[in-house]
């Protein structure tokens, strides 16, 4: 049986029975007298040390570890990408924009920038070069002044000299701002950890891709697939489900360069070739009829619901179960009974890996 603190009140019999056994003609149970109270008071410190260390030995063990605790395992078992150790630390989003104006005037190197707020908050920027703005449109490299996917923009979006410059125009047009990432949750370090002590370095194996892979800030799952290319080649996936939540997760062209040159500094040298590729997106066509309750709180949470259980259990040319499908959505907050219609769906390629496409409600 696990150990579980004992009740505060058990713990009070235990002591007065403890008193009573070893101070013959005494009772400790008698109320309001002097030895009932220095028993409870006594009673009360050792549950108080009890609770201590029942708290203490979850934190010995990072799978159920606190967030300090945790971090503490993080840094003697992890090594990320730019040398740090333990919990990946938010970074901060680069790119540059497009300044126009009067020809001849200086951008100064450290110009604030700033994106429209959104919902109350607002992002700011600074360039990283002088410039002269020219007739045409002219290039600046900025970057955000706080770390996090907040400080990330599409390319087009508008972004403001903040406080404006004399003879420049106050907006700007993002060329491109990305690269912004959030501090590693405690979910993702915890199975950082987890798969560090139960997959240990074998000298260049399937795990330890995976696991260099997931050293990238951004990164949140990988797939090794040796020999996919042939005989001592790798093929490598990964995801982004916070960096690229608008493209599903799937990773950009520059973030497939950037985990490949990182990879390049930790792969055997006897790897003849180490492939790194984006996963082709599957969408998966659900539909649901006669959902009880059918209404849009539950039909959001079936939605999250489904998405949860495809980060857990979609893989690169893995199969999608009806079983997986089904058992997704009666876990969802809300749902009494429904009918499905999906069939267990295989990918049709070892690149292409499932995401949710269209949920389709119907009454019949």
């Amino acid at each position: 049986m696990p150990w579980a603190t004992p009740k505060l009140k058990d713990v009070r019999m235990m002591v007065r029975d403890g008193v009573r056994g070893n101070l013959p003609g005494s009772d400790a149970n008698v109320p309001n007298s002097l030895l009932r109270v220095m028993c409870d008071a006594m009673a009360a410190l050792a549950h108080l040390c009890l609770q201590y260390l029942d708290w203490l030995a979850k934190q010995l063990l990072p799978d159920s570890a606190e967030t300090e605790w945790l971090d503490r395992h993080g840094q003697i078992w992890l090594t990320n990408a730019d040398g740090t150790k333990g919990r990946k630390m938010a970074t901060l989003a680069l790119g540059s924009v497009s300044a126009t104006g009067q020809p001849g005037v200086i951008v100064p190197t450290g110009s604030i920038l700033a994106n429209a707020p959104t919902f109350g908050s607002q992002t700011l920027y600074e360039t990283l070069e002088t410039i002269l703005v020219n007739i045409t449109p002219t290039p600046v490299k900025i970057r955000a002044l706080d770390p996090g996917t907040a400080g990330n923009m599409t390319g087009g979006e508008i972004i403001s000299f903040n406080p404006p410059i004399n003879g420049v125009d106050r907006n700007a047009i993002v060329v491109s701002l990305g690269g912004g990432t959030d501090t590693e949750t405690d979910d993702e370090l915890r199975a950082r950890v987890l798969q560090r002590i139960q997959q240990p370095p074998m000298g260049g194996d399937k795990t330890d891709f995976e696991a260099w892979v997931m050293q990238v800030p951004g990164v949140t799952r990988a797939w090794c697939n040796p020999l996919e290319s042939g005989i001592g080649t790798t093929t490598t996936r990964f995801m982004m489900d916070d960096l690229r939540a608008d493209n599903y997760g799937i990773p950009l062209a520059e973030d497939v360069a950037t985990v490949e040159a990182y990879l390049d500094t930790k792969r055997p040298v006897a790897v003849k070739d180490a492939y790194v590729v984006a996963p082709i997106p599957f969408p998966l066509s659900i539909t649901i009829n006669q959902l009880v309750v059918d209404e849009n709180s539950t039909r959001m949470s079936i939605e999250d619901s489904l998405k949860q259980m495809l980060y857990n259990k979609a893989i690169p040319g893995g199969t999608i179960y009806a079983s997986w499908v089904e058992a997704a959505i009666s876990d969802a907050v809300g749902v009494d009974h429904f009918e499905m219609v999906f069939t267990t769906q295989p990918m049709p390629s070892p690149g292409h890996l499932a995401i949710l496409g269209s949920v389709i409600y119907a009454g019949g």
